[in-house]
């Protein structure tokens, strides 16, 4: 599937993607990509964030592709139980365990569990193997339950911009191989 021909929503996490965030890079540079903006970046509730993303999702006129990042990733997990059937694929990056998610106190713990349940699209999900909010072997069994294809970014942090992760070519190309194949 081509990016042109889908609709690609950027799905941030806690404090939304700052412009020079690899999320932000790529929404700048897709010609069909949006961002989900939520009602309150620095104070999550998981309903609103729910709500919201699975609004966007019914909004769309052509096949809904999402890219998540981090806490993103775990509210667009609650919305695709809601909205699956609208989802063409997911590209899930650097979802926080549930145990960083307890210990931040502006996050709603009402995102948790973490849902498992088998998604009813293709998905890739990137990990890294020294992420302050996740270890990889979270990543890698969230990923297997849920029916994604792992990918090991390596060293890489929380993937973000302190981890220098501008940019990201690794992921764009990580990315248009997904595309490519939805």
């Amino acid at each position: 599937m081509r990016a042109a021909d889908t609709e690609i929503l950027m799905v941030p996490g806690l404090y939304d993607s700052a412009p020079e965030h690899w999320q932000s890079r790529w929404q700048a540079k897709l010609s069909t990509a949006r961002r989900v903006t939520q009602r309150d970046f620095g104070n999550p509730k998981r309903a609103a964030w729910e709500e919201t993303i699975a609004r966007e999702v019914l909004a769309s006129a052509r096949p809904v592709v999402i890219v998540a990042h981090s806490l993103g990733v775990i509210g667009a997990l609650h919305a695709a139980q809601r909205v699956g059937d609208k989802i063409a694929g997911a590209f899930l990056v650097a979802p926080p365990s549930e145990a960083a998610i307890r210990e931040l106190p502006v996050v709603d713990s009402a995102f948790l569990p973490v849902p498992r349940a088998r998604l009813p699209f293709p998905a890739a999900m990137v990990g890294s193997s020294d992420d302050p909010y996740a270890d990889l072997l979270f990543t890698r069994h969230l990923a297997r339950d849920i029916g994604a294809q792992f990918i090991d970014a390596g060293a890489s942090g929380h993937i973000n911009v302190d981890s220098g992760h501008g940019p990201w070519p690794e992921g764009s190309l990580a990315f248009a191989n997904f595309m490519a194949k939805l």
